[in-house]
């Protein structure tokens, strides 16, 4: 589990509507996607691990930072390949925007990636997602956007807060379930 924040000073992260304030050292979409680059190569080193099946998951900010990570347009990379890239993504309730990375382009995702968000989401946009995703599959992305109804950001905190909410328990354990289901069908 990569740590984009503590180690760069931020161990607590950000509170709410403070993201036009977030350093550059933070920047979700050319900064902390090399960090999931450089965790899959330190994997990559050790005895007993799948190098060429490598899974990526991400929430909220890193699931922006996941969506960045599979598109090499957005880092400026070479078209990451199984071997030094991802087989498999899932976002949980990211923010689509992407910095505005994709402004005037197609996002295309180089491995299938899966986003959970919820309709009732009050820091990110699930509208922006899902018309993110519908262009990134009329372009032939394998990308899809599962939406639960009366789910909020964090859906899946398992606090009680957020757990005595119905429509998130709901939603977790539905994602729970799909997510999970997803990697077996693509890293296994």
């Amino acid at each position: 589990m990569v740590d984009g924040f503590g180690p760069r000073g931020y161990p607590h992260g950000f509170p709410r509507y403070s993201y036009n304030e977030r350093p550059e050292q933070l920047n979700e979409v050319t900064v902390r996607p090399l960090d999931a680059y450089g965790a899959a190569a330190y994997l990559r080193t050790l005895p007993g691990v799948a190098g060429e099946r490598l899974g990526l998951l991400g929430w909220s900010n890193g699931g922006s930072a996941t969506l960045a990570a599979l598109s090499p347009d957005a880092l400026g990379l070479s078209s990451p390949a199984s071997h030094s890239g991802f087989r498999a993504a899932v976002a949980f309730y990211p923010a689509c925007g992407l910095k505005g990375a994709f402004k005037g382009k197609v996002y295309r995702p180089d491995a299938p990636l899966r986003i959970f968000h919820g309709l009732a989401d009050e820091e990110t946009s699930s509208g922006r997602c899902a018309r993110l995703v519908e262009r990134s599959k009329a372009a032939g992305g394998d990308i899809e956007i599962a939406l639960y109804p009366g789910a909020t950001h964090d859906f899946d905190d398992p606090g009680a807060k957020r757990q005595s909410i119905e429509a998130n328990a709901a939603a977790a354990a539905q994602a729970t379930v799909e997510a999970l289901q997803f990697f077996r069908e693509h890293l296994d």
